[in-house]
Formats: C-alpha cells, sequence, structure tokens
C-alpha cells in the first residue's frame, strides 16, 4: 500500500470507528476514494476489527457471511459473498434484550450458524468436504447496522464497515448435522407476531455448505483457515427488518428450534 493509500486507510478507519462510537451515519468511503477495491477493503477490515478488539476488551468469536443470495448478489453486481467477523462483546445473550438506541440504523435476518467440528483449510475446499467438517448447526439472529447513510454503499464500503456486524443472537441449542439436508431446511421469521417472511437452508448459496467452503478458500488467500469450534452465521434466508424499541422477533426453523430477540 502506498503512503497516499496507507493515508487514506486511516482516514476510512477514523470514519468507521467514529461512527460506531458516537452512533452517526457517514457517507461511502467509495466517494472520497473511488480507487477502494474488495482488497484493500479486507485490508480495513482486519484492522477496524483488531482496533474494536483492543477498545472493547474482547476477541473474534466467529464469522459471518453475507451478500449470500443470488438476487442480493445480482443487486450488487458482484458473483461471490462477503464475510466479516463476529466480536464476542457484541453477541446477546438468549433472553438479553437488545438495546436499540446503541446502534444506528439496526436491521434483523434470521440465519443458520453452522458449528466446526474440525478445521478448514483451503485453497480447494469443495462443498462436499465443507459439510463433512460441521459438527452441528443452530438457529441465528443477525442485527446488521450498516454505518453509511441511508444503507447506501458499494461492495468494498460494505466490507470495510466488517460487512455490517452489530450484533448476533446465537441458540445454544445446536443440533448434529448427521442426516441433515440443510439445503431443505425450512424457516418461519415473525415480527410482533406476524409471519413477515419465510425461507430455506437454499436461500443462502443454494446450500450453507457451499459458502462454508467458499468461505474456507477465501480465507486461504490470506494465510488463515477456520478453526474447529469455530460459528459460522452463513447468511440470511429472508429480507432483513428493520427495529425498535418494543420489537420482538422469532425464528423458527425446521429441526433446529426457535429464538426470540426482543429488543428495547
Amino acid at each position: 500500500m502506498t503512503s497516499t493509500a496507507a493515508k487514506t486507510a486511516g482516514w476510512a478507519l477514523d470514519e468507521l470507528l467514529g461512527a460506531q462510537r458516537e452512533r452517526r451515519e457517514i457517507g461511502r468511503l467509495s466517494d472520497g476514494w473511488p480507487e477502494l477495491d474488495a482488497a484493500a477493503a479486507y485490508t480495513i477490515q482486519a484492522e477496524l476489527v483488531a482496533r474494536l478488539i483492543a477498545a472493547e476488551g474482547t476477541h473474534v468469536a466467529g464469522l459471518k457471511l453475507g451478500l449470500t443470495s443470488k438476487a442480493k448478489q445480482k443487486q450488487m453486481n458482484i458473483g461471490e459473498p462477503i464475510y466479516g467477523e463476529l466480536l464476542a462483546s457484541r453477541q446477546v445473550a438468549e433472553g438479553e434484550s437488545l438495546r436499540v438506541g446503541d446502534l444506528i440504523h439496526p436491521k434483523a435476518e434470521p440465519e443458520i450458524a453452522l458449528v466446526l467440528g474440525r478445521e478448514l483449510k483451503g485453497p480447494g475446499v469443495t462443498p462436499a468436504q465443507a459439510r463433512d467438517a460441521i459438527a452441528a448447526a443452530c438457529v441465528a439472529i443477525e442485527v446488521i447496522d450498516s454505518r453509511f447513510k441511508d444503507y447506501s454503499f458499494t461492495l468494498p464500503d460494505c466490507v470495510a464497515d466488517n460487512s455490517s456486524a452489530a450484533r448476533h443472537m446465537i441458540s445454544t441449542y445446536r443440533v448434529p448435522v448427521a442426516g441433515l439436508d440443510l439445503r431443505t431446511l425450512g424457516a418461519v421469521f415473525e415480527k410482533n407476531g406476524e409471519v413477515i417472511g419465510t425461507g430455506a437452508g437454499a436461500a443462502v448459496n443454494g446450500d450453507p455448505a457451499n459458502g462454508l467452503a467458499w468461505l474456507a478458500n477465501k480465507l486461504a488467500a490470506v494465510g488463515r483457515s477456520i478453526a474447529a469450534g469455530t460459528i459460522v452465521m452463513t447468511g440470511s434466508l429472508t429480507d432483513a427488518v428493520a427495529l425498535a424499541p418494543g420489537d420482538v422477533l422469532t425464528v423458527s426453523v425446521a429441526r433446529l428450534g426457535s429464538l426470540t430477540l426482543r429488543c428495547s
């Protein structure tokens, strides 16, 4: 990275950290840095996560996939998902409420989370190999909160912003995946007792295992692997829904159970 690019990356980091700290929207980084690409954005993401870890005294608790549906990828004019890091300090425990006022404009997504039984290391990981590495699956809710004004961003903007990660809730009820077809697990998403979306595991890359294989191979390019025990949130099963104090969100996934998030 040139000195000019490094200076610009520092500006981008300050913008993202300030937005989170002060709970305010910012303009797109790409408007001030037209040359920003995905590679530079992942570098910024890594530094952003490192600074949040230092500031919050926390650690990475898992990984997340984003833009996993074909419709979202077409909308963003890309051919693959994106990934981000889940911080332990940002997890909402079951039974705990989400403080909406701590975020800028949060939205919730219903997801299937996977727990790895063994390390998955690319390159060359196939979906079958990824599937074999999964120990268990469970229901999860991700709360995304793009720091960009009006949720308007380019792909590199979103990647740099840790793929809009904000909060997450992961069920402690884990189901072994032996004999489960993750593609056909149906999901119902409810808000305040009303069904607002339905989907199935196939909504995420055709199969959550496809996304897991992609992630292992993507991380291999930067010398990383997915360790045994890692939790991976595989992407939204339906459209995201905006949140307000008093909202109650429930996700039910066949064979995996239900999870409820209350907002305050």
